[in-house]
């Protein structure tokens, strides 16, 4: 099929282009970027006057939930939210039941999601076995399989030399390791930061230290082995700038956050509601405030939604037997908006924390408009508002902490690989 894209805003940080001009998509591809090519003739023109045009987005947190969890969501669910998102590609991790260890259960996965429509699913094989945290899979067989790194998810290792001979495998062939640093010894029971608010409430907390112990772990293992390192939802103030110092270093360490992070902290606790039990934590102000400024210069490499839906009877319980988790995939793009408006940030630096930026974490193509690429594209409307209901969201998880809150900034078309996946109605 042949696109049209008319009149829109083009915004793609990776060619420094920000004008306004057509787009011309012909077998998958963008072919032209400003004039026609000679004999181009559309099937479909969409008019993009007023709307933003920019790379579809890249997420490296998403929770299909197969196989497994289907009652809390299915692929299809999620791929139709992905794609209502502006999402084009997507990084899911590896915490199904079985747990993604072996290359069939991999390689299953990947053929259901290619026969569906939606984002592109790149898979993040386990670490360990079952995710146990005590034997290595075989990660050169889940490499073939199409897994694009290796995790633990939220699952601890054993011990630490479990997490040295990770590394000194994945640094001998290359595999990049993203990892969520949390002690599990200091993290145990807990469920909210640890501060003034979960005292108050009577709520066991999850220290920052849980945080800034583990990541001292992990940076020091990955200077030693020379491995490849992505960490996975940082929250303290304190983490963030242990890998300020590690990049100035000259360490090769890349990081995310979730989107909920940041514009929520450890004050959204106080009416006891599950859909703020979050993993990790939300934190305090302080911390808050850091990520938002990490993001502003570059500390932070990406933001991602860390997706995760959950079923309505794991949060209509009171806040401590609750389960964590956020859908997101349809909200990664307006709170992203939101922190450019509220922190002055120019729409192409936004827009890369989700597009661009990611796509290299996950070395993956796409993230940008160039002539001759993937048309993997999202065209929104900047200034449109909504709210956050279950009528709104596509995923079949409505279980965020922005229900019922406004927000700014809509997709309108989602195109991947050429084909026009999502139009709003």
């Amino acid at each position: 099929m042949k696109i049209h894209i008319k009149n829109g805003r083009i915004v793609d940080p990776m060619n420094a282009l920000d004008r306004q001009a057509d787009v011309y998509v012909a077998a998958g591809r963008i072919v032209a970027i400003g004039q026609a090519p000679a004999d181009f003739h559309a099937n479909r023109v969409l008019d993009a006057s007023g709307l933003v045009v920019c790379p579809g987005l890249v997420d490296l947190s998403v929770r299909l939930r197969e196989p497994g969890y289907e009652y809390r969501a299915t692929l299809e669910s999620e791929m139709l939210a992905a794609a209502a998102g502006g999402i084009t590609s997507l990084a899911c991790p590896p915490d199904t039941d079985p747990p993604l260890d072996e290359p069939g259960l991999v390689e299953m996965l990947k053929f259901r999601a290619k026969n569906l429509p939606g984002p592109r699913v790149y898979p993040i094989g386990a670490l360990t076995q079952k995710l146990e945290g005590k034997l290595l899979t075989e990660m050169a067989e889940l490499t073939e399989a199409g897994c694009r790194a290796f995790t633990q998810a939220d699952a601890p290792f054993a011990d630490t030399q479990v997490m040295l001979r990770a590394m000194e495998y994945a640094a001998t062939f290359d595999f990049s390791l993203w990892l969520r640093p949390q002690d599990v010894s200091l993290a145990r029971n807990g469920i909210a930061h640890d501060g003034a608010v979960a005292s108050r409430l009577g709520l066991p907390g999850i220290p920052a230290l849980a945080e800034t112990v583990a990541l001292a772990t992990i940076l020091q293992l990955a200077r030693a082995t020379g491995a490849r390192v992505h960490l996975a939802r940082l929250s303290t103030r304190e983490g963030i700038a242990m890998v300020r110092a590690a990049k100035a270093q000259g360490l090769a360490v890349t990081c995310d956050v979730a989107s909920t992070h940041v514009h929520l902290s450890e004050n959204d606790l106080m009416g006891f509601d599950a859909h703020f039990h979050l993993i990790p934590p939300l934190r305090s102000l302080r911390d808050r405030d850091a990520i938002r400024e990490a993001l502003r210069d570059g500390s932070i490499d990406a933001l991602c939604s860390d997706h995760t839906p959950v079923d309505e009877d794991a949060k209509q319980v009171p806040f401590g037997e609750s389960e964590p988790g956020a859908s997101g995939l349809e909200l990664l793009l307006p709170l992203t908006l939101k922190w450019a408006r509220e922190m002055g940030v120019p729409l192409s630096q936004a827009i890369d924390l989700i597009s661009w930026k990611p796509a290299q974490i996950l070395g993956v193509p796409g993230g940008h408009l160039s002539v001759g690429g993937n048309a993997d594209i999202c065209i929104f409307d900047e200034s449109a508002e909504w709210i956050v209901t279950p009528r709104t969201l596509a995923s079949q998880g409505d279980n965020t902490p922005f229900l019922n809150q406004p927000m700014q900034g809509r997709v309108r078309y989602t195109l991947i690989d050429g084909h026009l996946d999502f139009e709003a109605r």
